[in-house]
């Protein structure tokens, strides 16, 4: 072979080899795109769900019972609603355990259940 071929084929593979990592480049970087988009999503399901549960907790804890909350389910749903991390919630949470009387609770019952119902982001459930 003669030294103009060998330089010809190094060229070319030289060429093909930038091809592949210019491809595999964008495909790795299409990937994260991807990967942090769903990450997003299953950040927002996580929120939906734990809104949720503390939904589901403050009903059956609260809402349907017939005697007066105990200390064990105050810290309980007030560990629930820390958790959530939002401040929203945890302010109306805050306005209703402060409520003076049962007509100011049950108003503050409402905004609390509103509050919850509309952090719930629908966009994420498919």
């Amino acid at each position: 072979m003669s030294s103009s071929s060998k330089s010809y084929i190094q060229i070319i593979l030289v060429i093909i080899l930038l091809a592949g990592n210019v491809f595999f480049g964008g495909k790795y970087f299409l990937s994260q795109k991807e990967f942090n988009q769903e990450k997003v999503v299953l950040e927002k399901e996580k929120l939906n769900e734990d809104i949720l549960d503390f939904t589901k907790l403050f009903i059956e804890k609260v809402l349907k019972t017939e005697t007066e909350v105990d200390f064990e389910t105050r810290l309980m749903l007030e560990n629930a609603v820390r958790n959530l991390d939002d401040e929203d919630i945890l302010k109306q949470w805050q306005e209703f355990v402060a409520s003076q009387n049962e007509d100011e609770a049950q108003e503050r019952v409402k905004d609390l259940l509103s509050i919850l119902i509309n952090k719930i982001n629908i966009e994420s459930i498919n």
